[in-house]
């Protein structure tokens, strides 16, 4: 399953937060952006529960990480 995974980040955290991303298993991309939101990312996993632990127990254990928003992919 693939989701795209935005990030609010902690003023100046958002290269950090980009770059600790792109070391996590089933992370496909992760850059740090302006704009309302600060870190945007793709990544692929088998599952929900797959999705569900890389999102609750490592996105946003994260430092910097304010708030996550997950948008899951329904079609190519």
């Amino acid at each position: 399953m693939k989701a795209y995974v935005v990030i609010t980040a902690k003023t100046g955290k958002a290269v950090e937060i980009a770059q600790s991303m792109c070391a996590l298993p089933g992370v496909k991309m992760a850059d740090a952006c302006w704009g309302t939101h600060d870190v945007y990312s793709v990544v692929e996993v088998q599952d929900w529960k797959d999705l569900n632990t890389l999102i609750l127990e490592k996105v946003q254990r994260l430092d910097g990480v304010e708030r996550t928003e997950t948008h899951v992919a329904v079609a190519a």
